[in-house]
């Protein structure tokens, strides 16, 4: 196999390996956050104490929220699309894989300001001693997030 060859095969697994990398990475980092401890979403629901009322505005919040989140993913998966067809296509880190990353990542930011927003948003519905109780579990689950 001639030099360049080589050098071409190295750089499209290279660029394979990094994209392949990063989308588990975000996979993982979604799952735990998703599925790690301690749970939010275990702490209002089941240890807060919620009224009626309470339950039916969070509810609501929720609700909105998974459109948002579920639209925001299907964005991201579109971009790690548009990322594979652009590394097939040009073998290389051009223009169009860029697009790719930037896309992803404006999708991924996207999602964890809707997220805070979501989270302060719930944390409006709640009694100082509930949100007291909500402000630790945040900080634990932001806290156990870090690598």
């Amino acid at each position: 196999m001639s030099l360049a060859r080589t050098a071409v095969a190295v750089v499209v697994l290279t660029l394979l390996a990094a994209a392949v990398g990063g989308w588990i990475g975000v996979r993982y980092g979604m799952h735990e956050a998703q599925h790690g401890a301690p749970s939010l979403d275990r702490l209002v629901h089941q240890r807060l104490g919620l009224t009626p009322a309470q339950e039916q505005r969070i509810a609501a919040l929720e609700a909105a929220f998974a459109m948002q989140q579920k639209a925001l993913e299907a964005e991201m998966r579109a971009a790690d699309h548009d990322l594979a067809q652009a590394i097939v296509s040009e073998h290389r880190y051009g223009p169009r894989a860029q697009q790719a990353i930037d896309r992803f990542h404006a999708a991924m930011k996207t999602l964890q300001q809707e997220t805070i927003i979501h989270i302060l948003a719930m944390r409006a519905v709640l009694t100082p001693e509930q949100a007291r109780q909500f402000d630790q579990t945040v900080t634990q689950v932001l806290d156990s997030a870090q690598p």
